[in-house]
């Protein structure tokens, strides 16, 4: 059992929405933190046809009971009309709902009572490499970083039983998508180009839709947590800068699947476009578990310099090289952002194998920045 640094949804009394794709162990972490709640399952047939018959049951259960008070309704998104009952019990009665689901998106579209700001929002994502012991880049890598994926031998088979049991089936009905082939094609795209700056048109002429069709296929991998957006640092720049955001999958593993991937090592061709997203992986689970939640973007001008990765108001830059031997032809972006910013820190993140400072650039091996990442010494 990993040690999750989602500590924050047991840190008070108040109800918490817990969201996250699937498999990110979001039971599991919560029957651990909670292990004497009434617990629903939706997923399980029995918990939800009663429920769905009769949404009352619920209340009429909590109330025949005084030494319930903490409740967990996993997979809340499948019956959105329980959010009622869940606020009646939460005003009248004080019980404590832990709402843990795999998309937000239903509950959104369906106007379904969002309790009024009485539940906090959280969120559970792929494993990070401060919760594994012995952590392995490689297994990480190739295996992407949902857990049940991460420990498994046969790797390969459970992305693609995911791809297609979740992403094309699943997200597909959720979304309520007639043409299924061009989603997936669109799928196809998503992951070719992640990481990369978002190019509506070129995407939509690829995938033969509308540009329209193409941001609310987007929008709907965003609403349902299997990707974000990142975007450009705008703030007074001196220099023209690219204004479209990029965008990423969330989970290394999942693109690996969609691209059918060969093995990726050290000084392979795909081994620094996976190594890249592993790093933003570990800086957004960060940014959120840490509680700071600062601001995450990139920066590229129209001249070509770029940064990877810009934290808070350009207090940290980041650039992430997969070279085992940093030059300063890899530090140009940058220098050409410190130009332009007061930075705290210029940060260097590659296979290097010790830390090294030159002009004013700290050069970290990927294991040394991860583990002060996690300490809280790089932000």
């Amino acid at each position: 059992m990993y040690n999750r640094k989602q500590t924050f949804i047991n840190s008070g009394n108040e109800s918490i929405f817990l969201w996250g794709v699937r498999q990110t162990g979001k039971s599991t972490l919560l029957k651990q933190i909670f292990p004497d709640a009434l617990w629903y399952d939706l997923l399980l047939s029995s918990d939800y046809k009663r429920l769905l018959d009769n949404n009352g049951l619920i209340r009429e259960r909590i109330l025949a009971d005084e030494s319930i008070k903490t409740v967990v309704i996993d997979e809340i998104q499948r019956l959105p009309e329980l959010l009622n009952e869940v606020q009646w019990l939460i005003v009248n009665k004080g019980i404590r709902f832990i709402l843990s689901g795999s998309s937000p998106r239903r509950i959104r579209q369906s106007g379904a009572n969002l309790l009024g700001g009485r539940a906090l929002r959280y969120e559970l994502y792929p494993l990070v490499s401060a919760e594994i012991p012995d952590f392995d880049l490689i297994r990480a890598l190739n295996h992407g970083l949902l857990p049940k994926i991460y420990d498994a031998n046969n790797h390969t088979k459970l992305l693609d039983a995911y791809i297609g049991n979740y992403l094309q089936d699943e997200i597909v009905a959720e979304a309520k998508l007639r043409n299924v082939d061009i989603f997936n094609r669109f799928l196809q795209i998503a992951a070719i180009t992640n990481g990369e700056i978002v190019n509506y048109t070129n995407i939509a002429t690829e995938t033969s839709v509308s540009t329209t069709t193409v941001k609310e296929y987007f929008q709907i991998l965003q609403d349902t947590l299997l990707g974000r957006y990142l975007p450009s640092f705008q703030k007074r720049p001196k220099r023209r800068v690219v204004m479209a955001p990029k965008f990423y999958l969330c989970d290394v593993g999942i693109v690996n699947s969609l691209l059918k991937r060969s093995k990726i090592d050290f000084g392979t061709e795909i081994f620094g476009k996976a190594f890249e997203h592993f790093i933003y992986q570990e800086i957004y689970a960060h940014s959120s578990y840490s509680g700071l939640e600062y601001a995450i973007s990139y920066w590229r001008t129209s001249s070509g310099f770029e940064v990877d990765f810009v934290l808070g108001d350009h207090q940290v830059a980041i650039e992430v090289k997969s070279s085992d031997n940093v030059n300063s032809r890899n530090l140009k972006g940058l220098r050409a952002f410190a130009e332009e910013y007061s930075v705290e820190k210029l940060i260097a993140v590659s296979n290097d194998p010790y830390p090294r400072l030159t002009d004013s650039i700290l050069i970290l091996p990927w294991k040394v920045f991860l583990q002060r990442l996690w300490s809280r010494e790089i932000i």
